[in-house]
């Protein structure tokens, strides 16, 4: 990525987040870890981050319900379901709430980096167009 993207990481498995911050930080990514989601939104709160990478399981505020409020209060962030327990209904929940992706774990550190781009990329397109209305 040509700009540092900045990513959190949102899972109460320590492991979990441990991992893939190694891979962004690896990725050339500035990444920081929450462990809920009262957390999580209080990171945002702190400094709004371009990509979050959000489990839906969870201690505090479910991963549906901070996904939610950082796409009312923060709109142009991209947020990453990845999760354990996937499903058809919370998979079409994400994405009609405004999730940039929906993935099951468990995933590999080349899936959590290129999913990362993916989300960075169509930020920097829709911050783009938006500054340059239509063609």
């Amino acid at each position: 990525m040509n700009d540092k993207a900045n990513i959190l990481i949102v899972d109460d498995e320590e492991v979990v987040r441990l991992s893939q911050l190694r891979t962004l930080a690896e990725a050339d990514c500035r990444a920081e870890a929450a462990w809920n989601g009262t957390e999580a939104l209080e990171a945002m709160e702190r400094h709004p981050y371009d990509v979050v990478l959000l489990d839906l399981r969870m201690p505090g505020p479910d991963g549906m319900s901070v996904l939610k409020t950082i796409k009312e209060r923060w709109p142009e962030s991209e947020v990453v379901i990845i999760t354990g327990y996937p499903s058809i209904e919370t998979a079409k929940e994400a994405v009609k709430l405004g999730a940039y992706n929906y993935l099951a774990k468990p995933v590999s550190p080349d899936e959590v980096v290129k999913v990362a781009n993916g989300a960075m990329m169509k930020k920097r397109w829709s911050l783009h167009t938006d500054h340059t209305g239509p063609a």
